[in-house]
């Protein structure tokens, strides 16, 4: 389930304008933020659903003045970034869900 959602998550990240290679073909920010989700969510020992259900809590918690704050900050703010567009993903799917009702 999680690398489904990871990879639609990709796949977003993609149709939204973030490149999925370099120009070397290797993975770029698309890729990257896919795999920073997942990584946070073994960290957090949590299913992607906990995650998704409690996303405020762990952008709040990994944000600037949040308990894992650090962790957020590596590689240029990566991991906070991941999650906030986790959320825009998010969002997006709940949007396109509803409209389709």
């Amino acid at each position: 389930m999680i690398d489904n959602i990871l990879e639609n998550y990709r796949d977003y990240l993609v149709e939204d304008g973030y490149s999925d290679l370099t120009p070397q073909g290797n993975p770029s920010t698309a890729t990257d933020y896919s795999k920073r989700v997942k990584r946070i969510v073994k960290r957090e020992n949590i299913s992607i659903t906990q995650l998704s259900n409690n996303i405020d809590f762990y952008i709040e918690d990994y944000g600037p003045k949040g308990n894992n704050s650090e962790y957020g900050k590596k590689s240029n703010n990566a991991y906070i970034s991941a999650l906030k567009q986790f959320k825009k993903f998010l969002n997006n799917k709940n949007d396109w869900a509803k409209s389709s009702c």
